[in-house]
């Protein structure tokens, strides 16, 4: 059987069964923002088991994209995979134990046909019904092994929850396979035996404390590795022999020009290309971009990892987006996303491993001194090394750390740590939110503030704190600068990229002025700003108004912020995904996951569909409710964000073109933003894009501004409008005609200056020099010049000096004669350079060079002469 065939068998077999069969989801867990990658077959029916959601039928089969990480390191040896196929079977209440074990035996045997003396099966210490159905299978009692709770009980996700034993289907290879002792069985983790199926029986719920209660209807849920039983079927003793891994294993060798199975170095890197050559492909296929986290540092770390291989079978240029092509080609017609997107996975590929190709030689050499200096050594990869490597080179540290342990040597994990513990309080010290304040509130006990301003923007509150200088003080006056808590507030502080609000505190014959606000400890919000009016003391009834202008500025961005994501989605694609962003009264910045520059046809359609939400003035509401019920609703989260179980959705339109976690300030109605302009679009980053733009009262200022402009243009071309690029153009085109002709004329006036030099040349012994100022020509006009009084000289030197620029540079020339003599025009500039305070280089032939004091020149030139007089 091919890959392609079992997989089809298998979801066949179930469905005759009654099985519905379920496509893959994606790698990407859109339900579930804390899961790192897709894991297992059951991940996309999770809700079904919890109880969360109905399922569409109460028997369900699929075969399942996942990828696991916990096995990068060990990827080039037979056996291990990141990305694989899991195929599985599932009962939601329906079936149980026995159904489960009569299809699991049925499949393997009848339909799969390996030889039932192969095959043995391992069961947990205590369940005797498992032993006594598969007896019913007459699989004999000494190959049913009984296994404790690590190998064979299938824990809660998470605390608490469903769970309960399983059972695991083995091949043996046979007596003459792995550690060859007597008594050699399923439990002996040697390569005899190799797991083909697993089949979980959900039948308990764990509490928090342990404690473990049947489940009124039980459950089922199995997986079994295509490529493992791909392999055992085929009779391949690894699954890199099948036909799934094979064609792959085979681009590689033609790649690199060396056979598989010639070398066991060269077949561990094949196996590591080919494999994670496959994972990549389906990762940026299901929206993955390179990062320094997260999912995008697994893709980058797989890149890297792929790359470093590569180069040990002699790969130096970019090769991985071959690797992929051969992917698609293999893989396309059962997963078609990978033919959709096959220009975003090759263009990604390509730029990633060409940015890394750029350090990865320089970085390869300094490792192989580090390990060859720790070898001889302390034996331990010193931490600020790793660093080093992992800073300046980009190479991951697991593979650092691989490298290291597979020349015999331990690394400095702790040092390592440290080094970026270091780096991150830098990063965070330089990166002070708010005109250069530290937030030394954060170790104080500020009570907490109750936050009313989605409803309100002005309201009647009390002084919970008073923070002077980092201390807290019991009252606060006329001209003192300072941080007050209040009870409850208005004031949205810092968060989530949206700025802190400003605005003023009012007492009774007292004013302070709010000009940020910033999220403390413990719930509390703090006011920073200044008495410009009386004075306030702790617990003093005070009216707190936000400015409302600002307010509505900020809210217009930051809504805009969210139409703009749901356009970047649909113009460029679903990988756009947000990185960061500022949204603040004057503009917004939205920072995405995108490989390029995006196009002018791109930016406009953009722009397009946001001022079309903006014109159809699309209600916008907000709603709390718990994360997993947000999430299930389609809103989208941010990957890694801390979430609390209640969170906020704000959704635009209803239906709604955007949904997503936010808990900023918003406007009620799009058309309240006016109009959305993007300013600018840039790169921040590999695979990292910025937009700029301005909403609102921003945008009509920009609109003023540049219709004042286009009119002095007009009035000082006299030209309309439309007539101003052609009108422009064609003075660009006469003034560069105009510098070229003044180039010209200024080469023809030095060359005739250098010619009555040649009359003016001075004898330094047997020497002829020419030596002069020629303050109207730059470097290359001297060269040049240096160059044409040499030929005219025969034998000679030459040295020009010009102060044209804010500094003088300096050109020496020496005959090729005098070269042969032993005089060199390196050292004669670096003569010349010392005195005039600057450096310079070059061949014995011909040198530049550059001071920094122009009142220096003269005395540089005598110096040239006293040291050619003395050579």
């Amino acid at each position: 059987m091919t890959g392609e065939e079992l997989r089809q068998a298998f979801l066949s077999f179930f469905e005759n069964k009654k099985h519905l069969v379920m496509p893959s989801s994606s790698l990407v867990p859109h339900n579930d923002p804390t899961l790192l990658l897709n894991t297992a077959g059951m991940v996309q029916f999770k809700p079904y088991f919890l109880g969360e959601d109905t399922p569409v039928s109460r028997r369900l089969t699929s075969c399942q994209k996942c990828f696991r990480t916990t096995d990068i390191e060990s990827v080039g040896d037979t056996s291990h995979c990141t990305f694989f196929e899991m195929l599985g079977n599932f009962s939601i209440g329906d079936y149980f134990k026995s159904e489960a074990i009569d299809y699991g035996w049925e499949f393997v045997t009848e339909v799969l046909k390996l030889p039932s003396e192969k095959l043995w099966i391992t069961i947990y210490e205590d369940d005797d019904e498992a032993f006594e159905l598969w007896r019913l299978k007459e699989v004999p009692a000494d190959r049913i092994v009984r296994l404790g709770e690590k190998d064979n009980f299938w824990g809660p996700p998470g605390d608490a929850g469903p769970c309960g034993p399983c059972s695991e289907i083995h091949y043996d290879y046979g007596d003459d396979h792995g550690c060859r002792q007597p008594g050699c069985n399923p439990g002996c983790g040697c390569s005899r035996f190799v797991e083909i199926w697993n089949l979980v029986f959900i039948q308990f719920n764990q509490d928090k404390k342990g404690v473990r209660k049947p489940l009124e209807k039980p459950s089922i849920d199995t997986g079994m590795g295509l490529e493992r039983i791909t392999a055992v079927v085929d009779g391949k003793s690894t699954i890199f022999e099948t036909d799934l891994l094979k064609p792959l294993v085979g681009e590689v060798s033609v790649l690199a020009g060396r056979a598989y199975g010639q070398n066991e170095d060269a077949d561990i890197a094949t196996r590591v290309v080919a494999e994670h050559g496959r994972g990549i492909t389906f990762l940026i296929a299901d929206g993955v971009m390179p990062g320094s986290d997260g999912r995008g540092y697994v893709l980058r770390r797989l890149i890297r990892r792929a790359a470093l291989y590569g180069r040990r079978l002699g790969l130096k240029d970019p090769f991985l987006a071959q690797i992929a092509s051969a992917t698609i080609k293999l893989m396309g017609s059962r997963y078609p996303e990978l033919e959709e997107k096959k220009k975003l996975i090759l263009d990604i590929i390509n730029a990633e491993e060409r940015r890394f190709s750029e350090t990865l030689s320089a970085g390869i050499e300094l490792l192989d001194k580090m390990i060859e200096t720790a070898l001889s050594e302390s034996r331990i990869l010193a931490g600020k090394d790793i660093f080093k490597l992992y800073d300046t080179f980009g190479f991951p540290v697991e593979l650092t750390r691989e490298i290291a342990q597979r020349k015999g040597l331990n690394t400095d994990m702790a040092g390592f740590e440290n080094e970026m513990s270091a780096q991150r309080e830098r990063a965070k010290a330089s990166h002070r939110f708010g005109k250069g304040r530290t937030v030394q509130e954060e170790k104080l006990d500020l009570g907490t503030t109750c936050f009313a301003g989605y409803q309100k923007l002005a309201l009647d509150t009390s002084i919970s704190s008073i923070v002077i200088d980092g201390r807290i003080a019991d009252s606060l006056h006329e001209g003192q600068e300072a941080s007050l808590v209040l009870k409850d507030t208005p004031f949205y502080a810092e968060k989530g990229g949206q700025v802190g609000d400003s605005g003023l505190i009012t007492g009774q014959d007292s004013q302070f002025i709010v000009d940020d606000t910033n999220p403390g400890p413990n719930g509390s919000i703090i006011h920073h700003g200044k008495v410009t009016q009386g004075a306030f003391k702790t617990g003093e009834a005070v009216n707190a108004r936000v400015d409302e202008c600002r307010r509505a500025d900020i809210a217009r961005n930051h809504t805009a912020t969210h139409l703009l994501h749901n356009a970047l989605r649909k113009v460029i694609g679903s990988h756009a995904e947000q990185k960061g962003s500022l949204v603040s009264p004057d503009r917004l910045r939205f920072d995405f996951s995108h490989l390029k520059a995006l196009t002018s046809d791109e930016l406009e359609k953009i722009e397009m569909i946001v001022n079309q939400a903006i014109r159809s003035n699309l209600p916008v509401s907000a709603e709390e409710m718990p994360l997993k019920q947000a999430i299930e609703s389609g809103a989208i989260a941010i990957f890694d964000e801390k979430y609390s179980e209640k969170v906020r959705v704000l959704r635009v339109g209803n239906p709604p073109v955007s949904a997503e976690l936010c808990g900023g300030t918003h406007v009620s109605a799009t058309g309240e933003i006016g109009v959305f302009h993007i300013t600018s679009e840039s790169s921040v980053g590999a695979g990292l894009r910025r937009i700029e733009a301005v909403t609102g009262r921003s945008a009509e200022e920009l609109l003023r501004v540049q219709s004042r402009l286009l009119e002095e243009l007009s009035r000082a071309l006299d030209a309309s409008a439309k007539e101003l690029p052609g009108k422009v153009r064609g003075l660009f085109e006469e003034c560069t005609t105009l510098t070229k002709q003044i180039e010209d004329m200024k080469r023809q006036h030095t060359l005739m200056r250098a010619e009555e030099l040649l009359s003016r040349a001075e004898n330094i012994g047997a020497v002829r020099l020419v030596s002069a100022r020629m303050d109207e020509a730059g470097i290359e006009l001297l060269r040049d010049s240096a160059d044409y009084i040499k030929d005219k000289l025969g034998s000679g030197i030459v040295i020009l000096a010009s102060n044209a620029g804010e500094k003088p540079v300096f050109v020496v020339g020496v005959t090729g004669d005098l070269v042969k003599q032993g005089y060199n025009a390196s050292n004669i500039i670096r003569s010349i350079t010392r005195v005039a305070g600057g450096g310079g280089g070059g061949k014995p032939g011909l040198a530049t060079g550059g001071g920094k004091d122009k009142n220096l020149v003269e005395q540089a030139l005598q110096a040239a002469r006293d040291f050619i007089g003395q050579v």
